[in-house]
């Protein structure tokens, strides 16, 4: 695969919706209003988070973050609730990937056909590259740590939560699916249940011959708000670099890339190498059974399927109880319907509802 193939599968397994008029209305099933369902409440809130303090890009710490609290909140000052976190994906925020997935009205929908009550919290982890792939690095930012312990920590004392992992719950799609396979992995510790909508970015990419005309397009960038300047489906390139191989050592943009002087950098591969999950899946298989559930999904028209199943195969191997479906439908087409009617029944099943969890 040539550099600028590489590219376009980069950029379109990050993707699930854009600012650019072509991209960002992406067409969703939306599933019928259900009739009786009671309205939560919706607080857009700002998180200050020290893990991604102090990074080399200039990315603010202080966070967008969207909270869904369930209907009976505000009626029960004594009762406590599960939360499930939710991941957006490439070149999108947490705003946009609401509309995506048609929250609240998702959400009312769950509970009115039976899901357990909990708090939903969508956190934006858009950066200046248009997506931290929720890894930890110094260049922009500990994005894997904001979301594993800030946030939650933040949301544990600001509201009335279960705060224990049999009562945490992480989703993510796209990238996000990315970030809760990553996540999941590394921080059994604060998730009991783990739900992966079509994830990107588990496999290990080959970058392919030299191309001189996407270089120079990527040598052209000098600041991180420059990158808008340059061609879309290069520009997914700099927020793996910046996320996988960061350098502080080399300014402006302090990472590296994987061709210099027109050289193959066999070890920024290997670093890209060594951030994809499924190299590192052995690794964690303890961590995996411990969750109370896991459950993988992705469209049967999707590209994803393959790395998909590849993760479930993996589980499977290891004995790691999990459920895995390919339904019908492309990367984005049926996000708000598995939303409404998979991931919340799912969480509402797995996690605990109670101040006692076994």
């Amino acid at each position: 695969m040539n550099i600028k193939k590489l590219l376009s599968v980069v950029v379109a397994t990050l993707m699930i919706g854009a600012g650019a008029t072509a991209l960002a209305q992406v067409e969703t099933i939306v599933p019928p209003i259900v009739q009786g369902a009671k309205p939560v409440a919706v607080e857009r809130i700002k998180i200050h988070s020290v893990s991604i303090e102090g990074n080399l890009s200039g990315e603010s710490a202080d966070r967008d973050v969207i909270v869904f609290l369930p209907p009976s909140y505000a009626k029960n000052s004594r009762q406590r609730y599960p939360v499930v976190y939710g991941l957006h994906g490439y070149f999108i925020d947490a705003e946009q990937w609401s509309g995506e997935i048609h929250v609240p009205q998702t959400i009312e929908g769950a509970f009115a056909q039976g899901a357990n009550e909990m708090i939903i919290v969508l956190p934006t982890s858009k950066n200046a590259y248009n997506g931290s792939m929720y890894s930890s690095s110094v260049t922009t930012g500990d994005f894997e740590n904001f979301i594993a312990h800030d946030l939650v920590a933040y949301i544990d004392s600001h509201y009335r939560t279960l705060a224990t992992r049999a009562s945490r719950g992480l989703v993510g799609h796209s990238m996000g699916g990315y970030g809760a396979t990553r996540i999941g992995m590394k921080h059994a510790d604060v998730f009991g249940s783990l739900y992966i909508m079509s994830p990107c970015c588990l496999s290990v990419r080959d970058p392919g011959p030299f191309n001189a005309e996407i270089q120079q397009q990527l040598e052209s960038v000098k600041s991180p708000v420059e990158s808008a300047k340059i061609n879309f489906m290069v520009r997914a390139t700099f927020a793996v670099a910046a996320a996988w191989s960061p350098n502080p050592s080399n300014p402006p943009l302090y990472l590296d890339l994987p061709y210099k002087n027109g050289e193959l950098q066999k070890d920024v591969v290997n670093k890209w190498a060594a951030n994809a999950p499924l190299t590192y899946v052995d690794q964690y298989i303890h961590d995996l059974l411990r969750y109370r559930g896991i459950a993988i999904d992705v469209g049967d028209q999707d590209g994803l399927r393959v790395d998909a199943t590849k993760l479930h195969e993996a589980l499977d191997v290891y004995g790691v109880p999990n459920s895995f479906e390919i339904y019908p439908g492309t990367h984005t087409s049926a996000v708000a319907d598995r939303f409404q009617n998979h991931v919340m029944p799912f969480m509402s099943r797995n996690l605990c509802a109670q101040v006692k969890c076994p």
